[in-house]
């Protein structure tokens, strides 16, 4: 149907008017949804909340830089702090009442030293070596050329039979690799309490630690199997896991003994061979 120039205004009008109609009996168009919940605030609740977080002190901040607590930073693990720091994991858990270890924040400050100078060893008995009556006699007699550490009389052994194939270094290797076949068992080195065993510590694949008292922690990685589980105790000599090569270009038993979380060199604890 053709429309006349002059029917052409009226047929807009009638146009206009359906729209207004179409409007008012309920066609609208969908207002933007504003989500105001903890996943979806609001664009002014967006903004403020930087502020407010950066404002809110971490936890344990008021302890920052006292002796006995560590400052958390980008890449730390529970595990790995109490491995720096000579505890376990579940020790550091326990004295900062986290509730999820698996979780700690960047800047958050941790308690790293038992509270209250307390010695807190997760069951380990700790008895502080007495200087015996003939003590220096015992010490003028020991070869000055053995370089050997006081070990608190906990008489470290090796924990495995393989041989050497590279000794400490502070800066490229913080213990001993030993050489062996699949399979090979790994031992305590001496009496302990497992404190971790898992996967979770990058660079040490399967991973062993015991704690022995309050000064010495030893470390077993790269192992093929793990025999043991958290807060068994162990005796010298008992079979811990079997040699593997997880997280490792070969199969080795990667041994590290921590002195209060610092690492010292194995081979002067250990009997020569």
């Amino acid at each position: 149907m053709t429309t006349s120039f002059h029917s052409r205004p009226l047929v807009l009008m009638a146009m206009a008017v359906a729209l207004l109609s179409a409007c008012s009996s309920g066609v609208r168009v969908p207002a933007p949804v504003e989500d105001r919940t903890a996943m979806g605030r609001s664009s002014s609740s967006t903004q403020a909340t930087p502020a407010a977080e950066l404002a809110k002190p971490m936890p344990g901040s008021e302890n920052a830089g006292k002796p006995g607590y560590y400052t958390v930073q980008r890449g730390d693990t529970l595990t790995r702090i109490g491995l720096d720091n000579g505890q376990g994991a579940r020790d550091l858990a326990r004295w900062n009442n986290l509730t999820n270890p698996d979780v700690i924040e960047v800047g958050q400050v941790l308690r790293v030293a038992p509270p209250g100078g307390a010695v807190e060893t997760a069951g380990v008995v700790v008895r502080p070596i007495a200087p015996a009556a003939n003590s220096s006699a015992k010490t003028e007699s020991a070869p000055a050329s053995t370089g050997v550490a006081n070990d608190e009389g906990l008489g470290f052994i090796w924990p495995a039979n393989g041989s050497l194939i590279a000794g400490f270094d502070e800066v490229k290797n913080k213990g001993l690799d030993i050489s062996g076949k699949a399979g090979d068992p790994v031992s305590a080195a001496a009496d302990g309490q497992v404190v971790y065993a898992g996967s979770g510590l990058r660079g040490y694949g399967n991973l062993i630690i015991l704690k022995h008292n309050n000064t010495f922690l030893t470390a077993y990685a790269h192992n093929q199997t793990l025999l043991v589980k958290e807060d068994q105790k162990v005796r010298k000599g008992q079979k811990i896991a079997e040699m593997g090569k997880s997280d490792s270009d070969r199969v080795k038993l990667h041994f590290e003994v921590r002195r209060q979380g610092k690492p010292v060199d194995p081979a002067k604890l250990l009997p020569a061979r």
